[in-house]
């Protein structure tokens, strides 16, 4: 049989081009489109691929046989020929007829963008959660492609798109795969089980959870490596680190907390990935501060933000106590002096400065501790003392004629729910109010 001019021996780089598709009813504007394509060749160059092209396509919907069209597609393969390509990378998601009708028209590999992402984390799982994780997001998005990527999976060694279950489920059936997969599944809830039991541990012991979550490259394992010193791999590319990491925080009151580091997120980040990867991410549903963590030097990360807002909707975690850290302000030339949230919770931090980290570490303290106030309340107001003891942990009380002076450790969020009524009785506006208080 002759052999594939395509067909790429072990050890042979992916030389590839890159092709994006801009749908105009979608009406996304040129720098989205601009950045998105510049992602997915990021994506590529952190896969090991060599990018010799890039294009962008604009139609009016999408080619449910060529995806890019017939023409589009006449013209790539010239391009690729040119330049001694052997592999296509799609910036969507193909399905498996698109995949086999491309494969066949450009005599090229073909890989979309999901199929990327899920070989980059391949190669960067390191530990066996890891490992359990990859593969059923990979059998899960292989099995309704199995016709479409028959060829891809034949190419032994071949680089992207072949990694992981890819090399050794070539001549399995689907009821061999949904077989691994079931049994995928049973092994991530033991995992999840055991997890579930660490962190009732924790609970038990009273150790509040710090989550750090945002989009890859935005610097998280940077942050955790300066707040602990834990020693996580970080480098600026996408998805450097995989696995999630914990380590213990030592706030400034000498308190410890624990502080996890979880996967990045990503625009059009993979369903079957999100899926696969609950277990790991359910950390945040579990924590009781969400550090979101945004590269402030970014171009797009209003659209970024806007990612790990859906990715935490997705998760069920949207509303969970929040700070903003806008991270490498040190890339700007004015500090990210504009850079604010609309609800407040926000800090512009270098993960590399020394009195940032302690803001930051300040702020976390803050919210999960609360600070120390001051009360005046009327001896006779039963329901506010009782309020007083809902609110916050009283840490002294004196008797003041006919008043009660507590002094009360809370938290901001819960007095803000449940504190109203005990503002006017506050210390320091206690003598602005003395006249009132017996009224109310």
């Amino acid at each position: 049989m002759k052999q594939s001019t395509h067909e790429v021996t072990t050890g042979a780089p992916d030389r590839a081009i890159v092709v994006s598709l801009a749908v105009k009813s979608e009406r996304l504007s040129d720098d989205a489109v601009r950045h998105s394509l510049e992602e997915l060749i990021a994506l590529a160059e952190s896969a090991g691929v060599d990018v010799l092209h890039s294009t962008v396509q604009s139609r009016d919907a999408v080619d449910p046989k060529w995806f890019i069209g017939k023409g589009k597609v006449e013209e790539l393969r010239g391009i690729a020929h040119e330049l001694g390509a052997n592999t296509a990378i799609f910036d969507q998601e193909l399905t498996g007829a698109q995949v086999r009708n491309l494969e066949k028209a450009l005599d090229l590999k073909i890989i979309d963008r999901t199929q990327l992402i899920l070989d980059i984390f391949a190669q960067r799982a390191k530990t066996r959660e890891g490992f359990l994780q990859v593969e059923l997001a990979q059998l899960s998005y292989l099995l309704p492609r199995l016709s479409g990527h028959g060829a891809n999976l034949s190419r032994l060694g071949g680089g992207i798109g072949t990694r992981g279950p890819g090399e050794t489920k070539l001549e399995t059936d689907r009821r061999h795969i949904r077989n691994r997969i079931y049994e995928l599944r049973r092994a991530l809830q033991e995992v999840k089980r055991h997890r579930a039991l660490q962190r009732e541990r924790r609970k038990k012991n009273g150790v509040y959870q710090v989550a750090l979550v945002g989009y890859t490259n935005a610097g998280k394992s940077t942050l955790l490596n300066r707040l602990t010193e834990a020693g996580v791999y970080a480098e600026n590319q996408l998805f450097a680190t995989l696995d999630p990491t914990t380590r213990t925080l030592k706030l400034p009151n000498g308190q410890e907390v624990v502080l996890t580091d979880t996967v990045g997120f990503i625009q059009n980040l993979p369903h079957d990935l999100v899926a696969a990867f609950r277990s790991t991410l359910e950390e945040v549903n579990e924590a009781d501060l969400v550090l979101h963590v945004v590269d402030s030097s970014s171009e797009m990360k209003e659209r970024q933000m806007e990612v790990v807002d859906e990715v935490l909707r997705e998760l069920g975690a949207q509303g969970k106590p929040r700070i903003t850290v806008f991270n490498k302000i040190d890339l700007l030339p004015d500090g990210g002096a504009d850079l604010l949230t609309a609800d407040g919770e926000s800090l512009r931090i270098s993960a590399f400065s020394d009195d940032d980290l302690n803001a930051l570490k300040a702020a976390i303290q803050q919210r999960l501790i609360g600070d120390t106030r001051s009360f005046r309340i009327p001896a006779g107001r039963g329901d506010l003392i009782s309020l007083v003891y809902r609110v916050g942990d009283v840490l002294e009380q004196e008797v003041d004629g006919d008043y009660i002076r507590f002094g009360v450790r809370v938290k901001r969020n819960e007095f803000d729910m449940m504190g109203y009524s005990l503002q006017p009785f506050a210390a320091d506006e206690a003598d602005r109010q003395e006249g009132e208080t017996t009224e109310r």
